[in-house]
């Protein structure tokens, strides 16, 4: 069975673009025309492909199909970028805009979804980004994403490569070890003074406000069992965002997890303090990508690794 492209390419804009009204933008075609394509692909198919949410989704069967259709869009890349002609392409035919019909479209810049933990997009992973785009005209679209479950969006077919925890390669992935990222526990001395002044004990802790990222952060829940080895449930502040997170414990409101390299100057001039010095978390790192023969790929996975090898400890 052969899958039109157009249907295909409608497909895959809903969901990177998130609606119909942003995909058919940016294929330069009506709204009506996305719809209409991606009826027929789901008639052909014999399946509910998107669920009609905001933003839109792929159902379970559109899972698999999403993935293809970023493959593909990898490979043609990598095979036209020779000629020049990546994105390039005159609009023309039925679902084209009358603003856009028989005009040139400006050559577009393939797209690529990358799962990535906010700390390492904090730290060390944005020059990778920056090296990777001085050698291929590509645009990225980075899914902030918990290490422990970024890996579920390349199983989904969200994502081509992610930073993640998880070591065991997804179904049709490579999997390449980074490093560890050290984490220390770190409160404001006005905390400590508050919180802790009998000793950090388990009691002390458990009633002791808490910072964490959201509701699948665990490293502050794996610092304490390390710490007191039992299962203790702080007050919790969720605060998502790495600079935000580094803000509230200096402003008292918690202590929390942070990346070593960005809270050491702040240990070092006194604004932050460990609360238990010596113990820190190392949270192991991964680069899981598609299994593709793309150029562009293998620049991303060498830029990364480069860029870890700098940051993350061996």
């Amino acid at each position: 069975m052969q899958i039109d492209s157009r249907q295909l390419a409608a497909f895959a804009a809903v969901l990177r673009e998130g609606s119909f009204e942003a995909a058919a933008r940016s294929l330069h075609v009506t709204p009506s025309a996305v719809s209409q394509r991606i009826k027929l692909l789901e008639e052909r198919l014999g399946r509910v492909l998107i669920r009609r949410s905001a933003p839109c989704v792929a159902t379970d069967a559109g899972q698999a199909l999403q993935r293809h259709a970023q493959q593909l869009q990898l490979l043609e890349a990598q095979a036209l970028a020779p000629f020049g002609l990546l994105g390039s392409a005159r609009v023309a035919g039925p679902g084209a805009s009358a603003r856009a019909r028989g005009a040139e479209v400006p050559p577009a810049r393939l797209s690529l979804a990358i799962a990535v933990n906010a700390d390492s997009l904090a730290t060390w992973f944005a020059p990778a980004l920056a090296a990777v785009n001085e050698a291929h005209a590509v645009c990225f679209d980075l899914l902030v994403e918990d290490q422990d479950h970024s890996s579920e969006l390349l199983r989904q077919g969200r994502a081509m490569a992610a930073v993640t925890a998880d070591p065991r390669a997804v179904q049709g992935c490579e999997v390449l070890r980074l490093g560890a990222m050290r984490y220390r526990a770190v409160a404001s001395p006005a905390f400590m003074r508050r919180h802790f002044a009998a000793g950090v004990t388990p009691l002390a802790l458990a009633s002791a406000p808490c910072n964490v990222f959201n509701r699948k952060d665990a490293l502050q829940a794996r610092f304490l069992r390390r710490l007191t080895r039992q299962t203790l449930q702080p007050p919790l502040h969720h605060v998502p965002s790495t600079h935000g997170f580094i803000h509230a414990a200096l402003q008292g409101l918690g202590w929390g997890m942070n990346p070593e390299a960005l809270v050491a100057p702040l240990l070092a001039c006194g604004d932050l303090v460990e609360i238990a010095p010596g113990t820190v978390l190392d949270v192991p790192l991964f680069w899981q990508h598609w299994r593709l023969d793309s150029a562009l790929m293998h620049t991303l996975k060498g830029c990364v690794r480069e860029a870890a090898a700098k940051m993350l400890r061996g």
